[in-house]
C-alpha cells in the first residue's frame, strides 16, 4: 500500500435516520494519514458512533464518500477492527471459545498470544461464559478480538469506558505498543480528554455532526493562544471564545500573527480548553491542520 493512501477519509460525508430524523453527519470531509493514532472527540448525539459505524460498512452514509485504507467499507474486513459502543459477543460461548472463533475467522492474522494477554490480563477464566463476565472483563475480550486479528485499522468506540483506571493505563500502552511496532492506524472515542491527549497525535472534533477540528494535536494547539489583559479589541485575531477575567477580558483565539504582548499576556491553552471553546461557539471557523486536512480546495484557511 503507498504511503500517500489514506486510512480513513471522507469527502462530504453525511448521514440521516429518516427523512424527520435530520442530519446526524453532515459534510464530514477530513484526511487520517496511515499509521496515526486519533482521538474522535464530541459531546453525545455528535455522531460519533455513527461514524464508526458507516466507516465499519455496517451503514451505507446518505451524501458522500468514505473509503478505509484506499478502498470502500467493505471490502477489506480482514484488514480493519471494529469495536462497538456495546462491545456486543456471544453471551453463550466461553472466553477461549470466542478467542478460537476469532482465530478461525482470520486464519491468516491470528496472533492467538496477543489476544490471550488482553483477554486474561484482568484475571478471566478460560472457561467462564461471555455472559458472567464483568462488563470490563467483556471489554477486555472485545478488545482481544481486535488484538488478536492484527488489522491495519483499528476503530474503537469508547473502548475504555468500563475499565477501571489501572486497566486502562494498561491497554492504552498496549494500543500504543500496537500502533508503533506494526504501524497500526487506531481510531478511539472517549469522554476523557486528558486520557486522549497524552496518547493520540492526530483529532477529530465533531459537534452537531460536522467536523470543527481536524488534524495533528502539535498544529491544532499551535493554531490557538489565550490572550488576557484589559484591552476590548483582540483584532486581526480571530476570537474563538471571550469571557471576562477580573477587570479585564480572556480570550480563546486564532492568532493572526504574532499578539501584542504589551497589551496581551499569551498562553498556550490546552486541548481540552480548545475543544470545549469550540463546541460552546458553534459559529467559530472550523480548522483542518496537517496531514488530516482534506485536499486543498477543501481546505479551511488557519
Amino acid at each position: 500500500m503507498s504511503k500517500e493512501t489514506a486510512a480513513l477519509e471522507a469527502v462530504d460525508l453525511g448521514m440521516t435516520y429518516g427523512r424527520r430524523s435530520g442530519h446526524v453527519l453532515r459534510g464530514c470531509t477530513f484526511r487520517l494519514p496511515t499509521g496515526s493514532v486519533c482521538a474522535l472527540v464530541g459531546p453525545n448525539g455528535a455522531g460519533k458512533s455513527t461514524l464508526f459505524a458507516v466507516a465499519a460498512g455496517l451503514r451505507r452514509p446518505t451524501e458522500g464518500t468514505v473509503r478505509l485504507l484506499g478502498s470502500a467499507p467493505g471490502e477489506h474486513r480482514e484488514r480493519i477492527a471494529y469495536v462497538a459502543q456495546n462491545k456486543p459477543l456471544y453471551p453463550q460461548l466461553t472466553v477461549a471459545d470466542t478467542l478460537r472463533l476469532g482465530a478461525e475467522l482470520n486464519p491468516d492474522r491470528w496472533d492467538q498470544t496477543a489476544a490471550e494477554r488482553i483477554a486474561y490480563g484482568g484475571g478471566a477464566d478460560p472457561g467462564a461464559a461471555i455472559r458472567k463476565l464483568s462488563g470490563g472483563q467483556r471489554t477486555r475480550v472485545a478488545l482481544a478480538l481486535a488484538f488478536g486479528k492484527r488489522p491495519e485499522l483499528m476503530l474503537l468506540d469508547e473502548p475504555m469506558a468500563d475499565l477501571d483506571p489501572l486497566a486502562r493505563h494498561q491497554l492504552t500502552g498496549a494500543l500504543m505498543a500496537q500502533a508503533a511496532e506494526h504501524g497500526t492506524t487506531i481510531v478511539m472515542s472517549s469522554h476523557v480528554v486528558a486520557e486522549l491527549e497524552s496518547c493520540c497525535d492526530h483529532v477529530l472534533l465533531l459537534g452537531s455532526g460536522s467536523i470543527r477540528l481536524a488534524g495533528t494535536c502539535d498544529g491544532i494547539l499551535s493554531a490557538h493562544s489565550r490572550l488576557t489583559g484589559t484591552g476590548t479589541d483582540f483584532a486581526p485575531h480571530t476570537v474563538i471564545e471571550e469571557r471576562g477575567s477580573g477587570r479585564g477580558r480572556t480570550a480563546l483565539v486564532r492568532p493572526y500573527g504574532e499578539p501584542d504582548t504589551g497589551v496581551w499576556a499569551v498562553e498556550q491553552p490546552s486541548l481540552e480548553e480548545i475543544f470545549l471553546a469550540h463546541l460552546r461557539n458553534p459559529g467559530a471557523p472550523a480548522l483542518f491542520t496537517g496531514r488530516a486536512a482534506p485536499a486543498p480546495s477543501q481546505e479551511a484557511a488557519i
